[in-house]
């Protein structure tokens, strides 16, 4: 997608939820499609989107009818435009508490991460997309780096890189065992080797590969996740040569930005 001279990724991610699924249904509403994936326990997610792919909603429901909404979109601030203008935040003590690297962190200092507030106020409640397509945004909420290094034009996952996961999807797990209606962020960067619009397909699939290994090795529930390829716009090392560093994946708590009781 383009607005403005800014490109970015629009994608449909019922494809993920719908993995051992028991059945999947599709209906329209309107302008509005819903599909319905149904688990084996009975479980039922319901994602509807506008006309657009837009998410709109995303509810469990379980087999005695009780819903949990995880992701209310329908919401409207006072800001129409998703790339969202606010004062990048300022922060004041120690690194890791802030940007976590995965591989020296305990499973403890990642959940510790999982379940910090922003760092700063946040003055209102945000859109997913205006969480999604604004750097200074998500930038209010700490972040762990995952050490998940691809090969160049690559978004598949060794064996070796997936049990990277396991400390990762057990912090997830203990947030949204404590709150279902937490959502994470799995963001995918690239290096800076290739066209920027290849790089945000890239980066974009690279999130997806790590979003489904955590559903399908350690049961992280796919409906916490949203998962998001940023391409080459925010490179941990400035280069503009290949980088294993740059190609790498980002997990971060939204809850508080797009949810309001998160910071109660």
């Amino acid at each position: 997608m383009r607005e403005g001279d800014r490109f970015f990724i629009r994608h449909n991610e019922a494809d993920r939820f719908a993995v051992n699924a028991r059945d999947v249904r599709v209906m329209q509403r309107g302008d509005e499609t819903v599909s319905v994936i149904v688990r084996p326990d009975g479980t039922q997610i319901v994602t509807t989107t506008d006309s657009n792919g837009r998410l709109l909603r995303r509810v469990r429901r379980d087999r005695g009818g009780q819903e949990i909404v995880i992701i209310d979109n329908r919401y409207s601030g006072p800001r129409q435009n998703i790339f969202v203008n606010v004062p990048p935040p300022r922060w004041r003590g120690p690194e890791d508490r802030y940007i976590l690297d995965a591989d020296r962190a305990s499973r403890d200092a990642i959940f510790t991460i999982f379940e910090a507030p922003p760092i700063q106020e946040i003055d209102r409640r945000y859109t997913l997309e205006e969480v999604r397509y604004s750097e200074p945004l998500r930038a209010y909420m700490p972040r762990v780096d995952l050490d998940v290094h691809f090969d160049t034009g690559s978004w598949q996952l060794t064996p070796d890189q997936i049990d990277r996961l396991a400390e990762i999807a057990d912090g997830i797990n203990r947030a949204v065992s404590r709150n279902p209606r937490e959502v994470f962020l799995i963001e995918g960067h690239t290096d800076a080797v290739g066209s920027a619009e290849d790089n945000l397909s890239l980066s974009d699939r690279r999130a997806e590969a790590v979003a489904v290994a955590l559903t399908q090795q350690f049961q992280v529930p796919p409906e916490n996740l949203v998962t998001q390829g940023y391409g080459e716009q925010y490179p941990k090392v400035q280069t503009d040569g290949p980088s294993r560093e740059n190609r790498r994946v980002a997990i971060r708590r939204i809850t508080p930005l797009i949810d309001r009781q998160a910071n109660r």
